[in-house]
């Protein structure tokens, strides 16, 4: 990736973390002063060695660990501080993206027509925030001070300052080594993981579908091939990474022992003290701790550019809405000039060309065969899905120019597919907003479904899941319909509106649509059945994603009639 396009991508993320720079500006302040009372304990034991024990002086051993505790005690604070200081950047960083991230998530949800990165992204943020506050971060401010540290063993002896130099070249290394070998079987274990954690999402949501068909099996060994090629991707890069790790803790270790041999050296030829002859290997082993630390942390780091590129992409990829001017609540009028519309994805067109006109409070019923675009025409209508081409308005606007969080409030949509969440029966009805008692009884009035609620065990507030569990396709479908109409929207899309009610549901859903038809509604309603179009003024006929016909109710079904009995005696 060229630096161009990495600026570009990461420039969101860039800017939040330059919102945040004087928390590490201060992070390095407090590493500063922790690194330097680091060198306490080397400089105690220089003293020790070299002045108490050839003085024999208990007054100044007594003063020198005196001074040795406090400046340990406030080395300590300074490491609790600095910690502080990266939990509070961790957090701000994280409430400056979560409003953002959650919208991209759900934006890219929407437009790729399926929830196919599910709570990914809203994850790697909150790593990313558990990454800077861990150890691997703390390497990174402690790793510059590694020159301090091998000039100070310069000034003990040459050759303490060369063998750090030395020893630190190898461990660079060996982190280099591990980013190597290690970050790209990661992130492409993530890849597979990611995928994988979708696949048994979606098996769990078709969980009686799976078992209905005896496709328990057959879905969990496909399942567990794909996450065996995750775990030896995983397995692969830890084993690499496990090596290596073991490999430069040893060396660390064997480095502070021959240091120790050579000052031992250096001391019989009376180069060196015997106190610098410890403190020598003290300080190596003080030098090296950072960088050592970053090879054993690397995954850690490896994992966190992952996420951090995912989020770029993300964030890249869906920019953020512009900023609408308010505009009045819509009365309902809609117009579809030229529509034509694509799945997100893809380039071929589902709907071509439809155009129509209803003024607010007009019911159409859209009907034709399956896959003729019904339902895709009605995901434009409400601005869910982008057109193509033409423009579909509400009260003159472009749909796409409303703030959606305007303009929902004034929307219906009752789905093919009900999806009802978390909570409580009233909880749904109102879309989770604040709950007005009033208007969560008058939606379910209109929808038909108040008695039905006031028969559950604890009526509107009874708590359902997401699934559903102890609704029937008919309760869900009606609470669903509650939900819709909640508020009094001016228009409302029901999609399938009676696939799960028997002969009497459906007349109450006819008896339903009258009444918000009565409010003012304009009212779309795709059905296969003839019962609830009858109490529609308008009727689109479409096939093979064109509006095959379009007027009022009673035009459209005697022109249809007619074309009927044409085929008939043609075929006579």
């Amino acid at each position: 990736m060229d630096t161009s396009k990495k600026t570009s991508t990461y420039k969101e993320l860039n800017e939040s973390l330059k919102s945040i720079r004087h928390y590490f500006i201060y992070a390095g302040l407090f590493s500063a002063a922790v690194n330097i009372l680091m060198l306490t304990p080397i400089i105690y034991m220089l003293q020790v060695y070299d002045r108490v024990i050839s003085s024999g002086s208990v007054s100044t051993l007594t003063m020198l660990t005196l001074l040795m505790v406090g400046l340990m005690l406030a080395m300590g604070g300074f490491e609790w501080v600095r910690s502080m200081i990266l939990i509070a950047a961790s957090n701000r960083i994280e409430q400056q993206l979560r409003r953002r991230v959650f919208n991209a998530s759900f934006t890219h949800a929407l437009l790729s027509g399926s929830g196919a990165s599910g709570g990914q992204p809203l994850n790697d943020l909150s790593s990313l925030r558990q990454f800077l506050t861990g150890n691997g971060l703390f390497a990174f401010f402690d790793a510059p001070w590694f020159p301090i540290y091998v000039a100070l063993m310069f000034v003990f002896h040459p050759l303490f300052g060369v063998v750090a130099i030395l020893a630190g070249i190898v461990m660079v290394l060996l982190a280099w080594i591990n980013e190597a070998v290690t970050t790209r079987k990661l992130k492409d274990a993530n890849t597979k993981a990611n995928r994988v954690n979708n696949q048994v999402n979606g098996s769990l949501r078709n969980a009686e579908v799976i078992a209905a068909m005896g496709m328990t099996d057959d879905i969990r060994r496909q399942q567990e091939k794909q996450s065996n090629e995750v775990l030896v991707l995983q397995t692969d890069a830890s084993r690499s990474a496990g090596a290596l790790t073991s490999i430069s803790k040893s060396f660390r270790l064997i480095v502070q022992s021959l240091i120790l041999g050579l000052g031992a050296w250096l001391a019989l030829r009376q180069e060196i003290s015997p106190g610098m002859m410890i403190a020598g290997s003290l300080l190596l082993g003080r030098a090296l701790a950072p960088i050592d630390m970053l090879v054993s942390t690397w995954k850690g780091f490896s994992v966190a550019r992952a996420q951090y590129e995912r989020l770029g992409q993300l964030l890249e990829r869906i920019p953020p809405e512009a900023e609408h001017m308010p505009l009045p609540p819509p009365q309902g009028d809609l117009s579809l000039e030229q529509v034509t519309v694509a799945p997100p994805g893809t380039r071929v067109p589902v709907v071509r060309g439809v155009t129509l006109q209803l003024a607010a409070g007009e019911a159409l019923g859209i009907v034709g065969p399956s896959a003729s675009g019904k339902s895709t025409l009605a995901r434009a209508v409400l601005g869910i899905w982008p057109v193509m081409a033409g423009k579909v308005r509400l009260d003159g606007a472009d749909i796409a120019g409303w703030d959606r969080g305007l303009l929902g409030p004034h929307i219906g949509y009752l789905p093919q597919d009900i999806e009802l969440f978390d909570g409580s029966i009233s909880d749904n009805i109102c879309r989770f907003g604040e709950a007005d008692a009033e208007r969560i009884v008058e939606a379910a009035r209109l929808a038909g479904v108040h008695e039905l609620i006031l028969r559950l065990p604890d009526g509107y507030d009874t708590v359902i899941g997401g699934s559903s569990g102890g609704l029937s396709g008919g309760q869900r479908q009606r609470i669903g319909l509650a939900r819709a109409v909640y508020g009094n929207p001016r228009l409302l899309v029901l999609d399938e509106p009676n696939s799960n009610l028997d002969d009497q549901g459906e007349k109450e859903l006819v008896s339903a649509i009258q009444r918000i038809k009565a409010g003012g509604c304009t009212i779309i309603v795709i059905s296969h059945r003839t019962m609830v179009l009858h109490s529609m003024d308008k009727l689109l006929v479409m096939k093979e994603g064109a509006a095959l016909s379009f007027g009022p109710k009673d035009e459209v079904l005697a022109s249809l009639m007619g074309q009927s009995e044409q085929r008939r005696a043609g075929n006579a």
